[in-house]
């Protein structure tokens, strides 16, 4: 809980979310939510932790959330002092594989806010196509938000992976 919380607790990254900073009962509602996800018929949230392979250090989380049939939406968070060292997009990846070969998605999407420039960059590093900027679409914190919305198709997927 302590390493989730570190993160989940943070006014920078929490800045890019539609949560916190979390206070520790805030963080540990989250953890037992996700546990309950993993218990759903049909399951429509996977949670993974993200743990340095070299350590088992907690740095991060990702997920994937089936929107509607065939649709999922990915998500990442990580520590700051974990960003930029190529993490965020090692785990967006395997999100992209899991839910193309695992879930056999047809389309998985994600979003960011427009300043959530590193956010950006992972989408478009994956292959995701940028779809546009959703104008004040969010309500969040007392006020509209905007968000730029990516996405990627299976046969997209299949094509780029040929190249891997």
């Amino acid at each position: 809980m302590e390493a989730v919380h570190a993160y989940a607790s943070d006014p920078l990254v929490a800045k890019y979310m539609i949560w916190g900073p979390n206070s520790k009962e805030e963080t540990r509602s989250y953890i037992g939510l996700t546990l309950e996800w993993q218990s759903q018929i049909p399951r429509k949230d996977f949670e993974f932790a993200v743990v340095l392979k070299e350590t088992g250090q907690l740095i991060g989380g990702c997920g994937i959330h089936i929107s509607e049939p065939g649709q999922g939406e990915i998500g990442y968070c990580f520590n700051p002092l974990f960003w930029r060292q190529g993490y965020t997009s090692e785990a967006a990846a395997s999100l992209l594989d899991f839910g193309f070969q695992e879930l056999n998605l047809h389309r998985i999407y994600a979003t960011c806010r427009p300043e959530n420039v590193g956010s950006a960059k992972v989408m478009h590093k994956l292959g995701m196509v940028y779809e546009g900027h959703l104008r004040e679409h969010m309500w969040h914190k007392g006020r509209w938000h905007d968000s730029y919305q990516y996405s990627v198709l299976k046969p997209e997927y299949e094509l780029q992976r040929g190249g891997r």
